[in-house]
């Protein structure tokens, strides 16, 4: 082969190269861009995409595009999104500046504020229905041996919420369910991510004991500390963790059926060190100082409602939002409670920022970089998840993830993934973007 057709063939392996990885973004664009109103957002796209701003948007967003009229191979388009009122404005990303291949809403909104936190708290969890932790075979009267749950397809992390059409309260109500309606089938409702199902299960009389089970064990609680987040005064909501309440025997998402959030205070620290992350020990009393009620337990951390303000942030202000795109690399600091009942700023650097048009726990990495801290915890331990990190006079995210080889370095989370996790900003939420 000439020098010359390898010049071609290795020119046109780099366009499809260069091209493919722009159609790739193109496709992870997001169909939603929030703007605080009065800021601006850069978008670059390359050729043969370019942007358009519907006509009866251009009061709300003001496109200033960089060499939108030269169109040659590969170059890139600099659009500048200029917010100038309130409202919801509709663009769409076109083929050949022809085709439209995807409609995008910005919405334009207020400057949002929340309260920081920082504060060590008591979590308590009760589960819908009961969660399946494992099975079991059983020895029946008749001194055979059976498995009821599993010939009846129950898996471990399945969430068993009905039987026979009874809500189950907790692990005793299943027990006695079992017991009341003995050798006859029972109807056992199943969730099992995120989809519900139905099987039939015969329960068998164990010659341990003499009761009727389904050999499953099951959990329905769990209780333990972590960091609250925000508190959004207007919506009394609050976030916290910043990542999901697992269940420590199956990985598996534990469901909220209730729960609630206690004023808590740091007892000790196990220091975190290469291969294990360490740990906050906390007290709270579960009658006592109750702050609020668990709404969600979810991917993102867990949300509720605040009962009394008062009892927690009454001295305490408030702050702006940071969006995912004022988030920079850098120092930054972050919100703690490491020590009785106090919070306390401690430096951080913000090592690496992923952009993400999705939400996703692992948003940013962050190294611990103020001494004191390192000190007494080692870095990042347990109980510190949900920790608001701060820059610039903005919260912008809260620690999530310790790295267990390096435990000054641990992962976060943009702040606006949790907020919508709260409902406080809420995808399509016309009202909120419109400020009524």
């Amino acid at each position: 082969m000439s020098s010359y057709k390898k010049l071609i063939y290795f020119t046109l392996l780099l366009i499809l190269l260069v091209y493919s990885v722009q159609i790739l973004n193109i496709a992870r664009f997001p169909s939603q861009i929030d703007i605080i109103k009065g800021d601006s957002r850069n978008l670059n796209i390359f050729f043969p995409f370019s942007l358009e701003i519907m006509e009866e948007s251009s009061d709300i967003v003001k496109i200033n595009s960089t060499n939108a009229e030269r169109l040659s191979v590969g170059l890139k388009n600099s659009y500048n999104l200029e917010s100038t009122n309130n409202g919801i404005a509709k663009l769409k990303l076109k083929f050949l500046g022809i085709f439209s291949i995807r409609d995008i809403q910005v919405n334009v909104v207020n400057q949002a504020y929340v309260i920081p936190g920082g504060e060590t708290i008591g979590v308590k969890l009760n589960t819908k229905g009961v969660l399946v932790v494992a099975t079991s075979e059983i020895q029946s009267i008749d001194g055979k041996i059976y498995n009821p749950a599993r010939n009846a397809g129950i898996k471990v992390g399945d969430s068993i919420t009905m039987i026979n059409g009874i809500k189950i309260k907790d692990a005793d109500h299943v027990i006695q369910l079992l017991n009341n309606i003995k050798n006859n089938k029972v109807k056992i409702e199943i969730e099992r991510n995120n989809a519900s199902f139905t099987t039939e299960v015969l329960p068998v009389k164990s010659k341990q004991d003499n009761s009727y089970r389904l050999g499953i064990w099951v959990r329905d609680k769990t209780a333990g500390i972590g960091t609250l987040t925000f508190y959004e005064p207007n919506t009394k909501k609050f976030g916290a963790l910043g990542h999901a309440i697992t269940d420590v025997d199956t990985g598996t998402l534990m469901k909220a059926e209730n729960g609630e959030i206690m004023r808590a205070k740091v007892s000790s620290i196990e220091q975190g060190k290469k291969g294990s992350p360490g740990e906050l020990r906390g007290m709270f009393f579960e009658t006592d100082d109750v702050l609020g009620k668990i709404e969600n337990n979810t991917t993102f951390g867990i949300y509720g409602t605040i009962y009394d303000e008062n009892k927690l942030f009454k001295q305490k202000q408030l702050l702006p939002v940071g969006f995912q795109s004022e988030v920079k690399l850098g120092k930054a600091y972050i919100l703690a409670n490491i020590e009785g009942d106090k919070v306390t700023e401690y430096e951080v650097e913000i090592l690496k920022l992923e952009k993400q048009n999705v939400p996703q726990s692992k948003s940013m990495v962050i190294k611990i970089t103020d001494e004191r801290l390192k000190e007494k915890t080692g870095g990042i331990v347990q109980g510190m998840s949900g920790s608001p990190i701060i820059q610039n006079g903005k919260i912008v995210g809260a620690v999530t993830h310790v790295f267990v080889n390096d435990p000054t370095k641990g992962y976060g989370i943009y702040i606006e993934w949790m907020l919508k996790e709260a409902g406080i900003y809420v995808n399509n939420n016309s009202e909120f973007a419109e400020g009524k």
